[in-house]
């Protein structure tokens, strides 16, 4: 999320060049940049918001396209705070991240890291420990029942201010679930400098956990400078504006630190104007690990699958393309060892069985 404004509707692209719909459908994939109430489809809104029927959000989920469809990003911000709203308590968390890898499962996700912002939570009164048990019961469900992987990177709301910071340090560590994986940092970056997170950045790490703020997406490369020297940044959130600094973007292929890249959630907030002009091919072409995302995927009209076809379109991939783009993912994740080298040997075995296109 970027603290510039949304356009209307974002409409990126076509989906997918003729022939990759269908491969990637099917594709096994690792999602890495998520966040976890921006992942509330209408369906699952609508279900929470008839759990609360006093809330101003509508609980039809027709009225919902309407009611998430943005004039600015002051009315993002008023939108995204209004679902906020409906997580009230534990049985709200435990449905919301059940459903969200429900929708994932749909997609063929196998495994993502799911960005949660536990200060939204423990501020409106949800105890911790409830927190924690919710999205762990859910997390261990979701394996069980759907075979997605889901671990979790809890991240500082940036607007929140150093409170949130302290408070979301304090609950990785203290409280920490066994699905937690990474330490992260969200929210506006105009006026919240990366550098001032140090200290929460440096106890998490030292903890075991890995860094993965959100950096360059509405402010220029010197924020991305900031995330890696500041951060200590294993990956970065974004990074749109890595290629205005070719030094920069040395670095970042030099060390494999990924850029975790949301084209359509790019333009649906203005830090690219056009999806012809995202800087994806400039990344790729730089040699950075690159990986494709969906950011707020139902709050801007798209989930991974077409994010997919997006990035095929503009960097002109063909299915073997697409398959190296996914086991990026992979590469980036924070999977261990071995289960990177399942979820790879399955996106091989995949491509290999996938019919040849006819003629």
């Amino acid at each position: 999320m970027s603290d510039t404004a949304p356009a209307p509707s974002p409409g990126a692209a076509p989906a997918a060049p003729g022939g990759l719909e269908d491969f990637i459908a099917g594709l096994p994939k690792a999602e890495l940049h998520v966040h976890h109430v921006g992942s509330a489809s209408p369906r699952i809104v609508a279900e929470l918001a008839a759990r609360h029927p006093a809330s101003a959000v509508p609980a039809d989920p027709a009225a919902l396209a309407e009611y998430f469809t943005f004039r600015d990003f002051a009315h993002f911000i008023k939108v995204y705070l209004s679902v906020v709203d409906l997580i009230r308590d534990p049985e709200d968390i435990r449905l919301l991240t059940f459903e969200v890898a429900r929708d994932m499962a749909r997609q063929n996700i196998r495994y993502a890291e799911l960005t949660i912002t536990p200060y939204s939570s423990t501020r409106r009164g949800i105890a911790a420990e409830a927190f924690m048990e919710a999205i762990e019961d859910a997390r261990k469900a979701a394996e069980a029942e759907l075979g997605v992987v889901l671990r979790w990177c809890f991240d500082i709301p940036g607007e929140a201010g150093l409170e949130s910071a302290e408070e979301t340090v304090r609950l990785a560590l203290t409280r920490q679930p066994e699905g937690l994986v990474s330490f992260g940092l969200g929210g506006p970056e105009i006026g919240v400098p990366r550098s001032q997170f140090k200290p929460y950045f440096d106890r998490a790490r030292a903890a075991g956990l890995r860094s993965v703020p959100h950096a360059g997406e509405a402010t220029g490369p010197q924020t991305v400078w900031d995330a890696l020297n500041d951060l200590g940044a294993e990956r970065i959130g974004h990074g749109t504006s890595s290629t205005q600094d070719p030094r920069l973007l040395e670095h970042l292929a030099e060390h494999r630190i990924a850029l975790e890249v949301c084209p359509t959630s790019n333009i649906a907030t203005r830090v690219v104007r056009d999806i012809e002009e995202h800087p994806i091919r400039a990344m790729v072409e730089a040699g950075v690990l690159v990986t494709v995302n969906s950011d707020d995927p139902p709050m801007f009209g798209t989930d991974l699958n077409t994010e997919y076809g997006v990035a095929a379109r503009l960097l002109g991939l063909d299915r073997s393309g697409v398959a190296e783009l996914a086991k990026n993912a992979v590469r980036a994740s924070f999977l261990d060892t071995a289960g990177k080298a399942r979820l790879s040997a399955e996106i091989d075995a995949y491509t290999a069985a996938f019919p040849a296109p006819r003629g």
